[in-house]
Formats: C-alpha cells, structure tokens, sequence
C-alpha cells in the first residue's frame, strides 16, 4: 500500500532525522515529492509512503504524537481557466510537473493526470485559478 502525504513540521523538528525513523522503526519506503524547509522556521515535506497498511497508520499517528501536521492527499485539483493570467507563479512551486507554459501561445496549462494534490499550487496563484475539490 501506499499514500501520499503534506508534513508541516514545526520549528522545532526542521532539523531533526524524522523520515529516517519512519524507515527504522516502521519498516516504510518513501519517495520525496516536494521539499521545503527553512532553518528555524517550518518545513513542509510531500512525500509518498509504501509499505503495510498498519505500519504506515502507526508512522502517521507517530508523527502527529512529535507535532507534525499530516494532511493526506485524497483530494483533487482543477484550473479555472477564466481566472488565470498566465503570470506562472504556480508552475516552479509544483513538484510534479503538472503545471507548465507553453512556449507557442505563452498560456499556462495543467495536466491533471500528473498532480499529486499537493495544494502547494493554491497558494502560490495570486488569482485563485488553481482550486481544490474534494
């Protein structure tokens, strides 16, 4: 099994080797989607676990016990086309590479089958043309 997860992780545990346990203890792979941490202030880390259904649930509980914030990635993402401006914000804070201009007409485009639901998009689109459903 695998899921995908959002980690925001407090000042405190910026710097400290939590992924590394959730190999250790729980026996878990990990892939690294999206990383951004920021010394002494917050880190948010997207990143897709595999391993049993069980050791992934006590990773989880584990990490919200240190004061992690986990979101899981069971929602969807959509452009509303008539909001966006093509201003590109969005596109190099996406990790999957949904999101990308096209030279020919300078449009901003988004390809649905590559986003991972980070969220990461919503916030850096001054026009709120990237939206969530659930």
């Amino acid at each position: 099994m695998d899921k995908k997860l959002v980690l925001n992780f407090p000042p405190s545990l910026v710097d400290k080797p939590i992924i590394s346990c959730l190999v250790k203890e729980f026996g878990l792979d990990f892939n690294i989607l999206k990383a951004y941490v920021t010394p002494e202030e917050e880190g948010t880390l997207v990143l897709e676990l595999k391993g049993e259904e069980e050791k992934i649930t006590g990773a989880i509980a584990y990490l919200k016990q240190l004061g992690v914030k986990v979101e899981l990635l069971s929602k969807e993402v959509e452009m509303v086309r008539e909001r966006c401006t093509d201003c590109t914000a969005c596109i190099p804070q996406c990790p999957a590479g949904a999101l990308w201009l096209d030279q020919a007409t300078y449009q901003v485009n988004f390809t649905s089958e590559k986003c991972i639901a980070c969220g990461i998009c919503l916030k850096a689109c001054p026009t709120k043309a990237m939206v969530l459903r659930i």
